[in-house]
């Protein structure tokens, strides 16, 4: 570094209010560089300027709202936030706040009031007392609020979840249950906000330090009292909580195979086969009470494999929250369909049944890539020619047209099945990759 350079520094730094951070030593370099004077104007060209731009920008140190570049990236910057609060992506559940039970937050919070000390200083005993009593019940009041007022923050707004998660809060809390303990939630908060404060109002008003003692240990009880009847609603964010957190998480980005048919057909036993999935599999319908996951590893690449609950023939009316649950990965999740079919009679819902309900489901999903599997045919036996003739007929001995013959028990069929879902999956792949690359164009 020459003199002249030295010297300038010196003069920069003289030039500084007494005070000032070296925050405002960066932005006011940040004005000179963007108005070119640290710079040769032969070298301050484009890429240089974006460089610093992108450097500020990201730091966070500073941002200045009289300057066009503070202006832009704050723009930018809130832009960015809206775009990304209205369009969540899958996953949600899995940041929600770690919800302290009601118990634990009332005696963290009456322990750290009781350690509040008066201010320093007075030496009137009844102006102490009263100080230390209205600090302490103003500390309880905060102790108690700020984690409620934290889980209403973070906790998602319901209509800025991706719609499959919106569904499961539904079908596995029930409608409106959700906002409704927030609600409840928020309503202990205020009324905790409005106790605490008439209280250490009271107490600080005391003209005696008995007085100030007395009203201390009244106002405490009456906090406490407020806390103990809305308790139940933290409680209650604590189930919702821990139910949602252990929703399976599904990446949109990544292709899924959702095997679906009847309660009892075999799906679970199959799922057992294709992925690293374990669902419980017994011999009684809906076995499979949720949404669950397995993955299948195909030439190092992952691939996501659900289990879902069988669906029985009625209409979506009359369909029970489980049923609904399969309709919402299918309606929300770009998935490939498995569709399984027992046409042994022993899954408790007969080849007739399942017939409609395959036909009404191919088509109200037609979309989605396709693959049909008869499980159990060791167990199958053939009709007579004469009841061939119809496509119940047809489907009563051999299924949908091009369906596979598997069983899990012989071991029949397995690898014929294994070979058409990865082709089905490496399908979907390249259906996700151009579709993304339409929506990006």
């Amino acid at each position: 570094m020459n003199g002249g350079s030295r010297t300038f520094n010196l003069l920069q730094q003289w030039r500084i209010p007494p005070g000032q951070s070296s925050i405002w030593r960066r932005e006011r370099l940040g004005h000179q560089m963007l108005k070119g004077k640290f710079f040769p104007g032969k070298l301050w060209n484009g890429p240089s300027f974006c460089s610093c731009q992108g450097m500020q920008s990201n730091t966070g140190e500073f941002v200045d709202k009289s300057s066009a570049f503070g202006s832009v990236t704050a723009l930018n910057i809130g832009a960015k936030e809206k775009q990304s609060e209205k369009h969540e992506i899958l996953g949600a559940f899995q940041k929600l706040p770690m919800v302290m039970p009601s118990v634990d937050i009332l005696s963290s919070a009456k322990r750290k009031a009781r350690n509040v000390p008066p201010t320093k200083g007075i030496a009137n005993l009844a102006k102490r007392e009263r100080n230390k009593g209205a600090k302490q019940l103003d500390a309880l009041m905060k102790e108690l609020a700020v984690p409620l007022r934290q889980y209403i923050e973070n906790f998602p707004n319901k209509q800025y979840l991706h719609p499959y998660e919106r569904s499961l809060i539904e079908l596995t809390l029930g409608d409106g249950n959700y906002e409704e303990v927030l609600g409840r939630v928020d309503s202990l908060r205020k009324k905790i906000v409005s106790v605490g404060k008439q209280q250490a109002s009271l107490c600080a008003q005391s003209l005696s330090k008995r007085e100030a003692e007395e009203r201390l240990s009244e106002g405490l009880k009456k906090i406490e009292e407020v806390f103990h009847v809305g308790s139940n609603a933290i409680d209650d964010l604590l189930y919702v909580a821990k139910t949602l957190r252990h929703m399976p998480v599904v990446d949109l980005e990544k292709p899924t195979l959702c095997l679906v048919g009847a309660p009892n057909v075999g799906k679970s036993s199959l799922v057992r086969i294709l992925s690293t999935g374990k669902p419980e599999v017994c011999n009684y319908p809906f076995t499979t009470r949720g949404i669950l996951m397995g993955h299948i590893m195909l030439n190092y690449e992952r691939f996501q494999v659900t289990d879902t609950p069988g669906l029985l023939t009625r209409h979506d009316d009359d369909r029970n929250n489980l049923e609904r649950l399969t309709l919402a990965v299918l309606s929300h999740l770009p998935t490939a369909v498995l569709y399984v079919h027992d046409l042994s009679g022993e899954c408790g819902t007969s080849p007739d049944d399942q017939f409609v309900t395959y036909k009404e489901m191919k088509v109200r999903f037609s979309n989605h890539l396709w693959l049909d599997v008869v499980s159990k045919c060791d167990l199958l036996q053939i009709s007579p020619a004469s009841d061939q003739e119809d496509d119940l007929g047809r489907y009563k001995n051999f299924g949908p047209d091009g369906a596979i013959r598997v069983s899990v028990t012989c071991e029949v069929g397995l690898l014929e099945l294994k070979e058409r879902v990865h082709q089905m999956l490496i399908s979907q792949t390249s259906k996700l990759r151009s579709e993304k690359s339409d929506n990006e164009n």
